[in-house]
Formats: structure tokens, sequence, C-alpha cells
């Protein structure tokens, strides 16, 4: 009996897949020959570095201060957006992470989502920038503000999900080799630096200060000044990083071959389960993320009306930041992943502890005449504080990164396919139900505490009680409750030995994969899609 004939239209997508999926096999096998490798190029290269550059060229460090003082929505109502979202984040996860990992296309499978939403997202950003302008004259209750603020919030967390799931999973495929992926993830660090990543927030930071000493006398002003200084640098960043990654993504390709065959939800499933190194890495974040943790921004701006002192503490540690990268090598050779990947976690938390002692020298009964309400001593126990946390940044800003692609790998070791998003989202979700979590108490708590929204706006003090709880929730208290995530990683045992018998059967796996669909046979290709998921 003849065969079926396949519509054109299918039989074209099977020979396109075939296509890209023996170009990426092909590379694979190349990549037995020639360990060291690098495939990625010039071009991509550059764009990596500046889309990691633009992944911080923003003010986002202001938003709580921006949403609460400049926009005036009430810190109760702020409470209640935050609930809504932490459910719609949990739920939007799994059915999202479940589409991307079924995805199969001409252009990948995480690509067409970084370039199809990247002007939606611009967009949603912009218009929470210009909220002052929109809502302009508004009470912090207005119930129109409060819903527009609801539903922008929620749609962003939507579009931002599809974004972050795909991201992640394309620094997990840029490249088969894990070698080339560290030099990547290395030279990004190393470089964005130069490309003024850093900078709007400093801008920012400085002209608040300039602002508040020019216009002290006159709140009007100062209000405007502030307005116009937040909706024009928020607009600027956002067009900006969202033109670089738009960039990136569309010069950028996926290397790592996935599954012919799409997993299903319970194979998804399965490889979470199963991947102890992913589970583990999942466990320290969330437990992690409990952590109530005010901001550096309230601290220097309320306390010490000195916003510009995160960048006068840190100019002794300048020096060291890039110089910070050259000894990680030397550490991964010597220390284990999970050694490392604590120490860098958690040294900005355990230095924190000297740092609150030092600065409740001195302070009365009702919180008063503390050291941690004066400039000059603070700023010495800051730069000594960035001095040492800068010593560890290089180690910082890759074992976590690398950690998690190592994760990935491990999934395709293990079970024959890879499911970057479902990894993506259970990683996210347990990260996210803590860190929502956190972020709500954080904001009742400043309510409890009798933090003055208006004050910043008016050039008004906060009380020394208020003072000191944000000095508190800056410094010892998120040292003590994001503690809990360094037990997890003491079982982390992907290291030395299991780490290069993983890579060593990968590569073979991949090798074997090639030949079994070297001819372009598609009957062949079926086969080789069944015996990848059943490995």
């Amino acid at each position: 009996m003849a065969k079926n004939k396949q519509p054109k239209s299918q039989t074209r997508e099977s020979y396109e897949q075939l296509r890209d999926m023996q170009q990426k096999q092909s590379e694979q096998k190349e990549a037995e020959k020639m360990p060291n490798r690098r495939y990625v190029g010039t071009k991509e290269t550059l764009g990596f570095i500046i889309w990691d550059a633009a992944q911080s060229f923003n003010i986002n460090i202001f938003t709580q201060r921006f949403i609460t003082s400049i926009v005036g929505v009430d810190l109760g109502l702020q409470t209640l957006v935050n609930s809504i979202n932490s459910v719609w984040d949990i739920i939007n996860d799994i059915f999202f992470g479940a589409v991307v990992d079924k995805t199969r296309t001409r252009w990948g499978k995480f690509r067409p989502y970084l370039l199809f939403l990247a002007v939606p997202g611009c967009i949603l950003t912009s218009l929470y920038w210009l909220m002052p302008h929109l809502f302009a004259g508004t009470s912090q209750t207005d119930i129109i503000k409060f819903v527009f603020y609801l539903i922008l919030t929620v749609t962003r967390e939507g579009v931002t999900t599809f974004q972050t799931i795909s991201r992640t999973g394309l620094m997990a495929t840029i490249t088969p080799h894990p070698v080339d992926r560290t030099r990547l993830i290395t030279l990004a660090n190393f470089a964005s630096g130069f490309f003024g990543e850093k900078l709007p927030e400093q801008a920012v930071t400085i002209l608040i200060d300039v602002f508040r000493n020019a216009f002290i006398h006159d709140s009007q002003k100062l209000s405007k000044a502030y307005t116009h200084l937040f909706v024009g640098m928020g607009v600027f960043t956002t067009v900006a990083s969202s033109f670089a990654s738009f960039w990136f993504f569309y010069n950028s390709k996926e290397r790592v071959m996935q599954s012919i065959k799409s997993p299903s939800v319970i194979q998804s499933v399965k490889s979470v389960i199963n991947n102890k190194p992913l589970l583990l890495i999942t466990l320290s974040d969330f437990l992690s993320g409990f952590a109530i943790k005010g901001s550096e921004d309230d601290y220097y701006t309320d306390v010490l009306h000195f916003s510009s002192m995160t960048l006068v503490a840190g100019i002794p540690a300048a020096p060291i930041s890039p110089l910070s990268y050259s000894w990680v090598p030397w550490m991964r050779e010597r220390f284990s992943s999970r050694l490392l990947y604590i120490v860098a976690k958690d040294i900005g938390n355990i230095l924190y502890i000297p740092v609150f002692l030092f600065g409740c020298i001195g302070m009365k009964k009702d919180y008063s005449g503390g050291m941690y309400q004066k400039v000059v001593p603070m700023g010495f126990a800051m730069a000594i504080w960035e001095l040492i946390w800068t010593l560890f940044y290089g180690l910082k800003s890759v074992i976590g990164t690398e950690m998690y692609n190592e994760a990935m790998d491990y999934c395709e070791w293990k079970n024959g396919y890879r499911t970057e998003a479902m990894a993506s989202v259970t990683k996210g979700i347990a990260a996210k139900v803590s860190s929502n979590t956190s972020a709500v108490v954080t904001t009742a708590l400043k309510k409890m505490i009798g933090y003055e929204a208006n004050a910043f706006r008016t050039g008004t003090e906060q009380t020394d009680k208020v003072k000191f709880f944000l000095f508190a929730m800056f410094t010892i208290i998120p040292a003590v409750t994001g503690s809990l995530g360094i037990i997890p990683m003491l079982f982390y045992d992907l290291n030395n030995d299991k780490k290069e018998k993983m890579y060593a059967e990968l590569l073979e796996r991949r090798n074997r994969m090639s030949s079994m669909v070297a001819d372009g046979d598609t009957e062949k290709l079926e086969e080789a899609a069944k015996a990848q998921i059943n490995l």
C-alpha cells in the first residue's frame, strides 16, 4: 500500500528542521575534535557583551522609591498589587514554560519569543516610567491610578516571564562547550563595565543629591525636578537597552541541538525531579529569597541624606573589580563549585554583620545618636565592605550562571533531552515564591514602622525609629533571614570526575546522533528522535 503523501508545507518544515539539525550536529561533532574551539564569533561575542551591559543599563534600583514617592501609590495598595502579581507570576510560569519547551522553529526554540516580544516589552516598561505624567496631581489612593498600575504590573509580568525563560534557555544553548560558555560569561562581565552599564544609576544618584541641595527650600521645584529625572532617565534606558538586546538576539544562534521530538509535560517534570544539581540550586535560591531586605537607596537617601555614598564608598574597590576576574580560573581549579558558590553568594550578607554592629555604637534607647546616622564613619565602614566584597565580584558574576548551565547539561546527560524552559520555570517559581513573599513583607514592614512616603519629595525627615529600621533592613535583617540558602549547597556533588565523565559522554552521544542523520534521510530522523528521547 502506498504511503500517504505529506502536505508540502509539512514536508518543507521537516526538511528545514533536518537542515538546521544537521548543521548543529555537525558543529557538535567538531566539538569532540576541537574541545576548546570558539563557536561564538566576534560579532556575536560583541553583541553578547553589549546585551549583558544592557541588562544593567537601567535605574531599577530606584523602582520602589519611584512608585512610592514619585508616582505616589499607597504602600498598602502596593502590598495588594504585589500579592496579586505573585499568584499570577506562579501560574504563568508553569503555562509559559510548557509552551516554550514545546517550541521548535527554524529560528530556534527561544529566539522567536525574544525577538517578537522586544517591542511590546519596551512599550510597557516605558508606560511604567511615564506614570507620573499620566496621573499627575492624583492622590496615593486614586482608584484609576491603582487599576492602571495593577493591570500594567500583571501584563509586564507575563511578557517578562516569556523573556526570562527564553533568555535563560538561549544562554544555555549558545555554544555546545562549557569552556566557550565560561569564556563568554567571564568576558561579558569583565567588559560590560566599559559600556557604562551602571552609568544611569550613578547619574541619578548624583542628581538626587544635587537637586536636594539646590531646591531644599522649595518643595514644589524639588518634586518637579525629581519627576523629570526619573521619567526621562527611565524611558531613555528602557529604549536603549531594548534596542541593544534586540540586536543581539537577532544576530545570535542556538547551537546546542534540542531533541527532535519535544518532550511531554511528564518528561519535562521528570527531568527536573531527577536533576539533583538543579534541585539543590533551586532550593538554595528558594530559602535565600525569604531574606527581608531593605534597599541601599533607602538607607543612603533617607537616613544619611547622601545618595552618592554608593559611589564614594566604592572608589577604593573600583580598581579591584576588573582584576577579580583574573583569579576566577585559579579558584575554580583549586576549590569545588559548591564552596565557591556558597562564598560568592553569601559573602555580602556575612560582611553586613560587622557593619550593623559598628553602626549601633553610641545609639540611645530612642534610636537617636547612633553611628549609623553619621556619613563619615559609615562611609569608611561601607568602603571596607565594598573592598572585601569586590574581591569576590568576578566569582559571583560567573559561578552562579555556569553552575546553572552545567545543570542543564546534566539534564541532557541524565534524560537524553533538554528542558531549559521547565527548569527555568521551576527555579524561577521557587525563587519568586520566596522573594515575592519577602517583597510583600518588606513593603508592609515599611508601612508598620511609619515610613513617610512624601518625605523624599518635600525634603522632610523620617523619624529616628524609621531611620534605624531602614538601616537594620539594609544590613542585619537580610544577613540573618537569608542564611538558610547555604544548607542545600552542602550536598552539591557535580564536581571534578563526575563532571568530566558527564561532558565526555555527552560529546560521544551527540556524535552518535550526528552519524544517525548524516545521510539526510527523514526516516532516520524519526528514528533519531525516538532514540534520543529514550536514551
